[in-house]
């Protein structure tokens, strides 16, 4: 690459009014200090996202952009889910940069690394994922249940990468790409490889957080891996139909087996079995409507298409 590029970092924030004093000068230092040593331009920035907030998020946004020409600032019109937050801020800075750097705004993603990334972007990557190293700060249920997660979706055919979240480098082409992808259902840490273009990845260590609570408590993280795997596989379909015949086959043999012992006049000792029998095919049954039921209240989601986000106010004036 012949000249320094443009870097927006793009920052979701949802109720952070404890965290981002902390956190936004170690941003707009890590920014000003790649300009003064000459690996980004001047023109790079650092852009906060508030996804509706309930609290002084935005307040602070705005006095922090009033204070340094380094920061910007966007308020979404509602809250639409960290998802839709980091969308709407990476497409805003698609025309205005050459590369964007998302990380999540509690000071847990080690910013030192965007150094590396930036690194692997002059030598050539369009997308350089950051992967955690270690989940020593996590919890062991939580470190189980990630782990897991991933796997399961590699086991269901979808491209993601091990350990990565959201912290990434974008260049401008694989803005680009992304930005051809129209789905209402966002994961973007698997939609971002379907964009291809060459990548790599930079490790660290992601560290405890530094102020205020997390946002993602356990029913989040079960719903986000659920859209996860209904948006990137069909294999759950697949194996709906699987079971399907599977259970069909042993109906059939059931029937055979009833026919037979009503030949050779056997009286039925009992009706626990068949209530039993009932039941578990009763539940299968319930299991695979409502899985089928996920996918087409996804498709219902897409084909109103509507806006993923709308951004409501800015800091700096377009005109």
């Amino acid at each position: 690459m012949e000249q320094n590029p443009v870097i927006w970092l793009v920052i979701p924030c949802y109720n952070e009014e404890q965290v981002l004093p902390k956190t936004a000068p170690q941003f707009e230092s890590i920014i000003q200090t790649l300009i003064n040593e000459k690996e980004i331009a001047p023109l790079s920035k650092v852009l906060f996202v508030n996804d509706g907030s309930k609290d002084t998020t935005w307040d602070i946004i705005c006095k922090l952009s009033e204070r340094s020409p380094i920061i910007e600032g966007i308020s979404l019109s509602r809250n639409r889910g960290h998802q839709n937050a980091l969308l709407a801020g990476l497409m805003e800075a698609q025309h205005k940069c050459d590369a964007t750097i998302s990380i999540d705004c509690d000071g847990q993603d080690d910013i030192s690394k965007i150094t590396d990334m930036i690194h692997c972007y002059k030598e050539g990557y369009e997308v350089v994922y950051g992967v955690r190293n270690s989940r020593d700060t996590d919890t062991f249920f939580k470190r189980f249940s990630a782990e897991s997660f991933y796997k399961l979706l590699n086991a269901l055919g979808a491209n993601v990468v091990y350990n990565h979240a959201d912290y990434r480098l974008m260049g401008s082409k694989a803005l680009a790409g992304l930005q051809e992808f129209h789905e209402v259902n966002l994961f973007l840490r698997g939609m971002v490889p379907l964009v291809g273009y060459p990548s790599t990845t930079v490790e660290y260590k992601r560290e405890e957080r530094i102020a205020g609570e997390s946002h993602y408590p356990l029913t989040k993280m079960l719903h986000l891996a659920f859209d996860g795997i209904t948006s990137l596989s069909e294999k759950p379909i697949h194996f709906i139909t699987g079971a399907g015949l599977l259970f069909s086959l042993l109906g059939f043999i059931g029937i055979i087996w009833a026919l037979i012992n009503v030949a050779v006049q056997h009286a039925v000792t009992g009706w626990a079995s068949i209530i039993c029998i009932i039941c578990f095919f009763g539940g299968v049954q319930l299991i695979a409507l409502g899985i089928i039921g996920e996918y087409i209240g996804k498709i219902y989601l897409e084909v109103k298409h509507r806006p993923r986000f709308i951004v409501a106010q800015r800091t700096w004036d377009d005109n």
